[in-house]
């Protein structure tokens, strides 16, 4: 890891904030299409005023399987993705009815 990457990680956990983490399961003929959905919406997630962190990754020995980490400055802002355009487009409009399973916690920071 470079220490520029070190440094935004260690900005992005410093102080307070509020962490989702999701697992979706897609329908087993949809996870290509789910992966597609998610290339277009993360750009716009990362950029969300209110993020300090947002990551999508997809499991290696399951293609269906993905993991969100995502780390938002407080409840307001993880309100304000929910409420967002690209969020109502690419994960209620098009990504939620490809899915078999959707598991989400929340955390607060220590």
């Amino acid at each position: 890891m470079t220490q520029q990457n070190q440094r935004t990680i260690d900005e992005a956990i410093s102080g307070s904030g509020l962490l989702v983490v999701a697992q979706w399961e897609a329908k087993l003929e949809e996870a290509d299409r789910v992966a597609e959905i998610l290339r277009g919406f993360l750009p716009e997630a990362q950029s969300e005023p209110g993020v300090k962190l947002f990551l999508i990754s997809r499991a290696q020995d399951n293609p269906a399987q993905f993991l969100f980490y995502e780390l938002f400055r407080d409840e307001a802002a993880f309100k304000a993705h929910q409420e967002s355009a690209h969020f109502k487009t690419y994960i209620a409009g098009q990504a939620l009815p490809l899915l078999a399973r959707r598991e989400r916690t929340q955390y607060a920071l220590m």
